[in-house]
């Protein structure tokens, strides 16, 4: 019998599946601002996939020196009205260098959104495995992991990455070993997430069913709990991308993230702390670019929680339900 019903539940999957996926996308029609952030996010993560075509465009590049474009009797003062935006230079250029702005703003929307991404894949990564292995494993083994993921989240993430980027040596690719150190360092909180879901999901029938039927702890985590863990690591995931960018920008602002000449939104914002009274759009094009990011991400992140979750959905109704009862 168990055979049978673990037989039977794949197509069913399948549907339901077709069907959650319907009912997300409906949900998350009906949330103008979570709609408005994804149209955000994916013009972001255009420019920055198209940063080559784009400088190519403009005639420029994020390392190119114009110190002609500068004024070295005042300090370095970009030439020209708006910090020396002109037909070449569509955002201006650098106070003292006279690179590019355009061009090192989307070349840094590369690195940090890249950086926030990897690192995001590598906690998920981490934290799924040892959340699900904990919550499968014996009871010695869920001691274990669930002890080390709590010494993870106590760590102090700021205090560490910088620890661990001052010993790496400088030629290691710096974005790469950011998304590393981000990564390897604050997965804890998903796999505390993930092993909560998968000891409720273990308790169900269908998985009682496949473990009766002789299926390995593999091909259950494998076909039966990783599908039921998509929604609640989808979720977190999308609210860690913009934490990832902000902790890439203020490692950046530190002096040990991303390293010149390669541009990064967080290391620009380090170069534009003395600038800010003489030429103010070096300080503010990277930090609204920061903001604009983190806000849309944010926003999406929370759309698609409340899209994935049929209770807050629920509530969302709910209220307005009896606002609207109230009206009449």
């Amino acid at each position: 019998m168990s055979e049978a019903l673990v037989a039977t539940r794949a197509p069913e999957a399948f549907v339901s599946g077709a069907s959650g996926a319907r009912q997300f996308w409906r949900r998350l029609r009906t949330q103008r601002a979570a709609l408005v952030a994804a149209a955000v996010v994916a013009l972001l993560v255009l420019v920055a996939l198209a940063a080559p075509l784009l400088t190519a465009l403009e005639g420029q590049d994020p390392t190119t020196y114009h110190p002609s474009l500068v004024d070295s009797a005042r300090g370095g003062v970009p030439v020209g009205s708006f910090g020396g935006v002109s037909g070449d230079h569509w955002l201006g250029v650098e106070p003292q260098t006279g690179r590019d702005m355009f061009a090192r703003l989307v070349h840094g929307a590369r690195v940090s959104l890249g950086v926030a991404l990897a690192a995001t894949v590598v906690q998920v990564l981490i934290g799924v495995l040892v959340g699900v292995t904990a919550a499968l494993g014996s009871q010695w083994v869920d001691q274990l992991l669930s002890r080390l993921t709590d010494i993870i989240v106590a760590l102090p993430l700021m205090i560490m990455a910088l620890a661990l980027l001052a010993i790496v040596p400088s030629d290691f690719p710096r974005p790469v070993l950011v998304a590393l150190v981000i990564g390897l360092i604050a997965w804890g909180n998903i796999a505390k997430i993930t092993r909560a879901q998968t000891l409720t999901l273990k308790g169900l029938d269908y998985v009682s069913a496949a473990r009766l039927s002789g299926w390995s702890t593999w091909r259950i985590a494998r076909r039966e709990l990783l599908p039921g863990l998509a929604a609640p690591v989808i979720t977190y995931a999308a609210l860690l991308v913009p934490i990832n960018i902000t902790v890439e920008a203020a490692l950046s602002f530190l002096g040990v993230g991303v390293k010149p000449p390669t541009p990064s939104w967080g290391q620009m914002l380090t170069a534009a702390d003395v600038w800010y009274q003489a030429a103010p759009q070096y300080l503010l094009l990277p930090a609204g670019a920061l903001f604009v990011t983190v806000l849309a991400l944010t926003v999406l992140g929370d759309g698609v929680r409340t899209a994935l979750d049929p209770r807050a959905a629920s509530r969302l109704r709910v209220g307005t339900g009896r606002k609207r009862e109230g009206k009449a």
